[in-house]
């Protein structure tokens, strides 16, 4: 991040302003710039520059102040969110091998009361109370390949990835979107999802860096807070997932609170177009599409002045530069009205996966493209449409749940002879999960408390556990005698359709 900090130190020699809006005030640039110097000495005991830091990403001035401390150090920042579980932690910390760990104190706590780090570790306090735990063996950031960011991400497989990025396919993304969306210097923008997602903070702090104008906060999700903040603090443009658009849309009940605002970005999960069009009419802005991952961030986009099909039916265009494609099973590339394997490259593409402390590089087509996992309809007009997964996911919120690994841990109670996790729709957050289970005593039911419970002592993170629970006499099988998961789904879809329709409770019993 050595470009984008020394562009926001050199806007603050000519003049302060206000960096950060958040639940603790306002922050200005140089304030913010002095907590980095104090963070980058307890970062750097033995005056050993650089290294790779493991931050607790949380929606506040720290995020920011952390960022600026690794780009003066010349580090590498690595996030993760503060419910990450023990496992998870753990993971990350094998992967990433971090020279230094910053969070909480209680996080430390909670995920093994100190992580081990190459030389023994010094523990300092820093950014009003959070702890510092630095390594003193030697440093080297040359293990990420010039990378500059490592976010963690749970992709479609449930186990976390990290995904390094390089600082020039941050800014890419971000310029890009500046560009798309009309934005200019001193622009405040939004950050209402974690920072400690990839994308969040790629459009969210470096992108506040690079415009040099307020990045405007909200420490946890709340609909109210965030319009209110938003609309207070004069912000330009925001990025969500369609369940915030939708939310904030039924709580602004029409007064147009976000008329200031040119464009809210909406991607992560499944969107239907009329409740999005309610949403940006109660709101007073424009909602647009979009398509991206964390392995190639943010590249397709419409602008707000395009039609409502193309912004809200569609996914935009590729960013200028960035190529994305449609394929057949064989590879062949498909033309526009068919759909097939998306497959993507451009500047914004990641450098490979976090392993063993170092970069292990992205597997690609002999042409350079990522194959994404998606399935995705071309236009003529150079608009893209994705289709859904190529995999077995569910998307509920813009968080993917790997069906696989629900159900293997579900199969793990005692009661359970077969399971299959299945999508039933919803109206918020787009999918949610459900899981139809044969017991083992056919005159038993198994209920979601259970099952539940079931997941908790084997450690499956909550965020991942099932809401519905439905237990049947046999699962839907193919002529083969093999799971048929279109049946599957189509009997949750049956039984979550049946369930009263007053009940608003996200979890549900069995029937």
């Amino acid at each position: 991040m050595r470009l984008t900090v020394r562009e926001f130190y050199e806007r603050s020699l000519e003049a302060d302003f206000t960096a950060v809006v958040d639940d603790h005030g306002r922050h200005g640039a140089r304030d913010l710039l002095r907590r980095a110097t104090d963070l980058a000495e307890a970062m750097t005991p033995d005056g050993t520059p650089g290294g790779t830091l493991l931050l607790q990403a949380d929606n506040s001035w720290r995020t920011v102040a952390a960022t600026l401390a690794v780009g003066l150090t010349g580090g590498v920042l690595a996030l993760v969110n503060r419910h990450a579980t023990a496992a998870e932690f753990a993971t990350a910390m094998q992967d990433i091998r971090p020279d230094v760990v910053i969070a909480e104190p209680s996080a430390i706590t909670e995920w093994g009361g100190g992580p081990a780090l190459p030389g023994g570790a010094v523990t300092a306090e820093a950014l009003d109370g959070w702890t510092v735990r630095a390594g003193r063996g030697p440093r080297d950031v040359s293990r990420w390949s010039g990378g500059t960011l490592i976010g963690l991400t749970s992709g479609s497989t449930g186990r976390p990835k990290g995904v390094v990025q390089s600082e020039n396919a941050l800014r890419y993304a971000c310029s890009s979107t500046i560009e798309s969306n009309g934005l200019r210097d001193g622009d405040a923008v939004a950050a209402v999802v974690p920072l400690s997602s990839t994308a969040a903070y790629c459009f969210g702090v470096c992108l506040a860096l690079m415009l040099g104008g307020p990045l405007v906060l909200t420490g946890r999700w709340d609909r109210e807070e965030a319009l209110a903040r938003m609309a207070d603090h004069d912000v330009r443009w925001t990025m969500c997932v369609p369940t915030m658009a939708l939310q904030m849309g039924s709580a602004a009940a029409g007064s147009k609170v976000l008329g200031g605002v040119r464009s809210i970005t909406v991607g992560g999960g499944p969107m239907d177009r009329g409740a999005l069009a309610r949403a940006e009419r109660s709101l007073g802005t424009k909602i647009l599409r979009v398509f991206g991952m964390s392995e190639c961030l943010g590249h397709t986009s419409p602008r707000p002045d395009d039609p409502e099909e193309i912004r809200l039916d569609r996914d935009g265009r590729p960013f200028p530069g960035t190529e994305l494609r449609a394929v057949a099973a064989d590879g062949t590339v498909l033309g526009p009205g068919t759909t097939g394997r998306a497959q993507v490259r451009g500047p914004s593409l990641f450098l490979g996966y976090a392993r063993d402390g170092k970069v292990e590089p992205p597997a690609l087509t002999p042409d350079g493209f990522f194959p994404t996992g998606d399935l995705l309809l071309t236009g003529e007009d150079g608009t893209v449409t994705v289709m859904g997964r190529e995999k077995d996911v569910i998307i509920r919120g813009g968080l993917n749940l790997d069906i696989t690994e629900i159900e293997r841990a579900v199969a793990g109670h005692p009661a359970v002879a077969r399971v299959c996790v299945t999508p039933v729709p919803d109206p918020l957050l787009g999918e949610r999960a459900a899981v139809l289970v044969v017991v083992e005593d056919d005159s038993a039911e198994l209920g979601l408390d259970d099952i539940t419970a079931h997941l908790a002592r084997a450690g499956l993170s909550k965020a991942k556990w099932p809401e519905f629970a439905f237990t049947v006499a046999e699962l839907p099988q193919t002529t083969v005698g093999k799971l048929d998961r279109s049946g599957a789904r189509r009997l949750a879809h049956d039984l979550h359709a049946g369930l009263p329709a007053h009940r608003e409770e996200h979890r549900q019993g069995d029937v």
